[in-house]
């Protein structure tokens, strides 16, 4: 319609191949916490991540309705997230879901992202901050008010989330350049060579 704002993302698709795409996404996204796309497609892709959550916080038999639904791998992921999911989010008010841009995977092509699960096992703030913590540390720099801004961030709606910053910072205090014998998988994954 001439004139009037777009709503959505229609992604070059018709409507029934953009919420396929959308569906996969998702799965994907409740599945390994962290996935990697186009910026537009994790855009679209968290708006029905945020619904699921919020679906998820209600814990009604039509939630899980609509849940079951969404998911194309509904028996696992629909306990996933009216069981941990819906613990960890209980006290979240908004925002379960983050978008973060990236460089391009590929030269010619459209600007990448990573859509994550916030206060998670690869939330990759929680790992660049406490990245940046331990680098200040062992240079004896004062943190700036941007890391102070992040650090608060980070550990609001997670449970110890204090506690586990600071064994974070201590295990990437811990390694050496090139070090990735005593580096876990999470650690590996986030840059642990600090």
């Amino acid at each position: 319609m001439a004139g009037s704002h777009m709503r959505y993302r229609h992604l070059s698709r018709k409507s029934s191949h953009r919420q396929a795409l959308l569906r996969n996404l998702v799965t994907s996204l409740f599945e390994h916490e962290s996935i990697s796309t186009t910026w537009h497609k994790a855009k679209e892709a968290q708006r029905l991540a945020e619904k699921l959550v919020t679906l998820g916080k209600k814990n009604t038999e039509a939630s899980r309705r609509k849940a079951l639904g969404i998911f194309y791998k509904p028996h696992d992921l629909v306990p996933k997230l009216f069981g941990p999911l819906r613990e960890r989010y209980a006290d979240r008010p908004g925002g379960y879901t983050r978008v973060l841009r990236v460089e391009s995977l590929k030269p010619d092509q459209a600007p990448s992202a990573i859509l994550e699960l916030v206060d998670g096992p690869k939330d990759m703030r929680f790992a660049m901050t406490a990245r940046t913590i331990a680098k200040d540390r062992a240079e004896g720099q004062e943190s700036t008010e941007m890391t102070d801004r992040n650090v608060e961030k980070v550990t609001r709606y997670r449970p110890d989330g204090e506690k586990d910053l600071e064994s974070m910072v201590a295990k990437l205090s811990n390694l050496k350049v090139g070090d990735r014998s005593n580096a876990s998988t999470d650690e590996r994954r986030w840059g642990g060579d600090v």
